[in-house]
């Protein structure tokens, strides 16, 4: 058993380093990268003593040592679920200048979600001593029980819809023509929302600007505009090739100098613009090198025989040498045939997962039937300690696997986003915060798939306590009754029943789950032509997403469907994108781009006129001189340092 930790837990850890590197944006502080990692490490940590918990259940050995990880790894997860991560994330919400204001802040944004919570937590220990007069469990037992029961049940669904979505995924994904009508589509969206981004960045730095111009040197608001000034600086020189356009000033754009919560909202502003232009920018990068790769894969296939079964790549220089032969080969063979035919083996083999879990789940309401494959493979190995913790890790995996999977989607569209390399502290938190609240709820449900000999309880079940005694409204079966409806939502979810019914009641599709399938019925014009063009950007040195912004605001008109013949690209409705081209050079040469999305009829108020052009503005940005005001005590919150007699309301 130890030596399964001590491999274990050094590749949790790694994982989980990792994936902070990949995910995490560069200006996340390291205290916000150390309370996430050390979440997800003690999330995973419960998954991994799971196995190590039911062997030592089958085999009677002594539980000390499992019994003293679980609790540090639960009671860990739980305080930084309910305590830290959300007053952590308040405070890097916050706009205020100083550490004190900004926890001030986190405090009083999350006293309401603690008054809900505990309002909850009363009601229901009312409820309990009502309902159950003669229960003489274990208290913790039970509140555990109780703090896990939403993550039970909203669990079950999110975890239904996993087991259905990801198999399918993987195995339409596999189908090149398939891909590329999605990565048409994303391509073209993420487009439109990159522009969208970049208006709402230039107009909150032009807002910025425009606030400090018109604020003097012994404003008592001053040291707190020099702390925007500072940040709006270092912007531009982080990303010298970020080409602001479309800045203006609205009607109520003026009005952040009344005080310093309205500087500290200017602020945040201005932060959440730059991190969400950026975070489109990521992701429309890696769906045009995706959709550009795949066109190279494609053409690489088709023309094996006369490229002698050698990858070609547009992307980097070919190799030369008997070394460099082999390899464009054994590149050829990876990206043209075996990718594509393991894609779907493994879409294959989780679909016979899902199902197995499936069954499982419908049978546990038989009392003295057992058609969880994973309950028959582990007491079928029962003294042999390696198969059986192999047994019960690959399937517990992919039970969170597919949670997560659907608890992302879900957050994506509405909370958070999750970006590689631009995913920020905020969202980072979130993330982190929603991991730790299921791990514990997708272990307890995985344990009762798993009928032990002699009605053997694990230690994690002890701990836990039964969901039955926080439920007793349903009775003493509610432990099995609501896996059995998961089974049947999920069936719902592999026929495709909830979509017909959003597609039948059209206002509500607002609500549907944005698919990667949803508007498949061709490729996006719009979406082939930026694609094009990025390729021959790409080919005269420039690089992804530096030309974007003028070629979607010109075609997002483009939105007839096409469908080739012989090669994705060879448009039937070629008339329509050469008039487009047209268009877009004209449009070039006059250098006029239209606006994304046209508002008739609707007037720009401005209080504040300005003859500078927008160009003119940011270039003096640029060149201004470091330092703002003397005698400012306010310090970047950057480094943490509180201010002192800063600022003072007007």
């Amino acid at each position: 058993m130890w030596v399964f930790y001590l491999i274990s837990l050094p590749l949790t850890l790694g994982m989980v380093t990792v994936t902070l590197r990949y995910f995490a944006g560069p200006d996340v502080p390291r205290y916000v990268l150390f309370a996430v990692g050390y979440a997800w490490f003690c999330s995973l940590s419960i998954i991994i003593l799971v196995p190590a918990d039911i062997w030592t259940t089958i085999n009677g050995y002594e539980r000390g040592g499992i019994a003293f990880f679980w609790s540090w790894s639960y009671w860990s997860t739980f305080i930084l679920t309910w305590a830290v991560v959300p007053t952590i994330q308040g405070y890097e919400d916050a706009g205020d200048f100083t550490v004190k204001e900004r926890l001030k802040t986190s405090i009083r944004i999350n006293l309401l979600f603690y008054t809900i919570v505990g309002s909850i937590g009363l009601f229901g220990l009312i409820l309990l001593i009502i309902m159950h007069r003669d229960w003489s469990g274990s208290i913790v037992g039970l509140a555990m029980a109780c703090s896990n029961t939403f993550g039970l049940v909203t669990g079950a669904f999110l975890l239904g819809f996993g087991l259905s979505e990801i198999p399918r995924n993987i195995w339409r994904n596999a189908d090149w023509t398939h891909r590329q009508k999605v990565l048409s589509h994303r391509v073209a969206k993420m487009a439109l929302k990159l522009d969208e981004a970049h208006q709402d960045f230039s107009n909150a730095i032009v807002v910025a600007q425009a606030t400090s111009n018109q604020m003097s040197k012994r404003d008592p608001l001053r040291p707190y505009m020099d702390v925007i000034d500072k940040m709006l600086h270092q912007m531009l020189r982080e990303d010298p090739s970020f080409k602001p356009s479309g800045g203006r000033l609205g009607e109520n754009d003026m009005d952040y100098d009344t005080d310093d919560k309205t500087m500290a909202a200017l602020r945040r502003q201005l932060r959440k613009a730059r991190e969400e232009y950026y975070r489109c920018k990521s992701e429309y990068m890696t769906y045009v090198m995706e959709a550009l790769e795949l066109e190279d894969t494609i053409k690489n296939y088709e023309r094996r025989d006369s490229n002698g079964w050698k990858y070609v790549s547009s992307f980097r220089p070919s190799r030369s040498g008997t070394l460099g032969s082999f390899l464009d080969i054994m590149e050829f063979l990876w990206r043209c045939i075996l990718r594509k035919q393991l894609q779907k083996a493994l879409a294959v083999m989780l679909g016979c997962m899902s199902v197995a879990i499936l069954l499982a789940e419908a049978t546990l309401l038989p009392s003295g039937v057992d058609l969880s494959l994973f309950s028959i493979l582990i007491n079928a190995v029962g003294k042999q300690e390696v198969l059986v913790q192999i047994a019960a890790f690959v399937p517990l995996m992919y039970m969170c696997l597919c949670t997560y999977y659907s608890l992302f989607k879900i957050g994506m569209l509405m909370f958070y986003s999750l970006t590689p390399r631009q995913t920020s502290a905020v969202s980072l938190l979130m993330i982190c915060s929603m991991v730790a609240r299921y791990a514990p709820p997708i272990s307890y449900n995985f344990l009762n798939l798993i009928r032990l000999g002699g009605n053997a309880k694990t230690i994690f079940e002890k701990r836990m306590g039964n969901i039955d005694d926080a439920v007793p409204f349903f009775g003493k079966g509610f432990n099995k009754i609501y896996p059995l409806i998961m089974v049947v939502y999920t069936l719902l979810v592999a026929s495709n029943f909830f979509g017909r019914v959003i597609d039948f009641f059209g206002s509500w599709k607002k609500i549907k789950f944005q698919s990667e399938e949803e508007d498949m019925d061709g490729f996006n014009p719009s979406g082939m032509i930026i694609l094009q063009k990025e390729r021959s950007w790409l080919e005269q040195g420039c690089k992804v997403g530096e030309q974007v912004i003028p070629l979607a605001r010109n075609f997002n008109s483009t939105t007839t469907d096409v469908e080739s013949g012989n090669h994705p690209w060879a448009a039937s409705t070629w008339t329509s994108m050469k008039s487009g081209f047209q268009n877009f050079k004209a449009n070039m040469g006059a250098k006029k781009f239209l606006p994304l999305r046209q508002v008739q009829g609707q007037a720009i108020h401005t209080r504040v006129s300005s003859s500078e052009s927008l160009d003119e503005i940011f270039q003096r940005l640029k060149q201004r001189p470091k330092g703002g005001s003397g005698g400012s005590d306010i310090v970047d919150d950057d480094d943490d340092v509180d201010a002192a007699n800063s600022g003072a309301a007007r």
